[in-house]
């Protein structure tokens, strides 16, 4: 069984860096091995690049080891320097308590927290705040040289700018929950992204000095970048939030539907539990009928589903074939908002009636000689219904919740327009 998860975590191309490669496949070998990761309350939600460390977390609970699900409601309350090139703004304690209930609830759609091989959920602000000052350096601070955390890329890539020695502690905080877990919960392996590699070899390093403990190791999993250079987990509509109401579920959908064919199959092995046979047929269905797009519906139906459920994902596949139909007639208003949330937006006066000065006003044509020909051609669409009569009036049963109508010019041009 250990062999096949290796072998298919570098498959799927989740196998970044380890610390011992063969002592770690040995310790798979021989027993269930407890093992975590972490995440510090920055938001009270996570976004989709937090997916990956904890989807990985995840594939060894369903090869049977144990994993612990770590909130850093003591480490959130400092501030992990890595990947950053400016001081965090600190939160307040309430703020980082609220971001824990957050994440946490999230947490329980990720992974089963009760019954057989159940992962277990913690805290790190139960024991890091148990720690006194006067302990911290004689204990912990004692055993970690400064040189050494000065050649860490996380803290090198700050001394240009400047960093406070509160985030300069930070890897000695992370240290000290690889040490606690490996005592208390005899945790032995430790996975993060790419750059938490500082992070994670400064706790065995720990280990060693403060416990002699050797079996410890860290596994980190590659930074996910796209084929075409920008930075993944961004929309239009900015970050990708896991949160239902940062980022509906249709939202959601179209973020991976929208995944382009060169990046389809390295997210289907990355963000989905498809086995090599399926993700293979979905890839000979790219290559020969890629208009089809069938990798990339699998991929938003697969996502979308464990994080929201069936019932949020039928939603949205249901707004998604409305929209592209032009049946705008079988939405709500809400499923409306969520669906022209990025199209263009227009305001126009209550008062302004006849179609033609209407979309004049909007901004849709560009004079009013133009919005006569495009409304006599057929171009324009009041709700998904095409109008061609040039005396058309805008009506109140135009105007959704008398608020904004969506206007549609030519095959795929879409307009929110509101009402001042």
């Amino acid at each position: 069984m250990t062999n096949e998860l290796l072998q298919d975590l570098e498959w799927r191309g989740l196998v970044y860096q380890q610390t011992d490669a063969e002592g770690l496949k040995a310790l798979l070998d021989k027993e269930q091995v407890t093992l975590y990761c972490g995440v510090d309350p920055t938001a009270d939600s996570m976004h989709i690049g937090h997916l990956l460390p904890l989807l990985t977390l995840r594939r060894f609970q369903e090869y049977g080891h144990k994993p612990i699900v770590l909130i850093g409601g003591g480490t959130g309350m400092i501030g992990d320097p890595s990947g950053r090139t400016d001081e965090r703004v600190l939160q307040t304690e309430s703020q980082v308590e609220d971001n824990v209930r957050g994440i946490g609830a999230q947490m329980d759609k990720i992974f089963n927290f009760s019954g057989e091989g159940a992962a277990q959920l913690v805290n790190n602000k139960d024991w890091l705040s148990q720690i006194s000052l006067i302990d911290f350096l004689r204990d912990y601070g004692k055993h970690v040289g400064v040189n050494y955390m000065l050649g860490k890329d996380s803290v090198q890539s700050r001394l240009e700018k400047g960093i406070s020695y509160t985030e300069f502690t930070y890897m000695i905080l992370q240290a000290i929950d690889f040490g606690h877990l490996n005592r208390e919960f005899n945790c032995k392996v430790q996975i993060g992204g790419s750059d938490q590699w500082g992070n994670i070899t400064s706790g065995i390093e720990l280990m060693r000095r403060m416990y002699g403990q050797t079996e410890a190791f860290g596994f980190t999993i590659p930074l996910v970048t796209k084929a075409d250079g920008k930075k993944f987990g961004k929309s239009e509509s900015g970050t990708v939030w896991l949160d239902a109401e940062k980022t509906s579920p249709y939202e959601l959908y179209q973020f991976w539907i929208n995944t382009s064919d060169e990046d389809v199959i390295k997210f289907l092995k990355y963000f989905t539990f498809l086995d090599k046979a399926e993700i293979e047929q979905l890839e000979a269905s790219k290559n020969e009928a890629p208009h089809k797009r069938e990798a990339q519906k699998a991929l938003a139906e697969n996502v979308v589903s464990f994080i929201h459920g069936q019932a949020a994902l039928d939603d949205a596949i249901r707004i998604s074939e409305a929209l592209f139909s032009g049946n705008l007639k079988a939405l709500s208003s809400q499923e409306l908002r969520e669906g022209f949330k990025d199209v263009p937006q227009a305001a126009v006066d209550h008062d302004t009636t006849n179609i033609v000065d209407f979309i004049v006003e909007a901004g849709i044509s560009s004079s009013k000689r133009q919005a006569r020909e495009d409304v006599s051609n057929g171009a324009i669409y009041i709700n998904g219904e095409r109008q061609q009569d040039l005396k058309y009036e805008i009506t109140d049963e135009d105007k959704i919740d008398n608020e904004f109508t969506i206007v549609r010019r030519g095959k795929k041009k879409y307009f929110m327009v509101k009402y001042q």
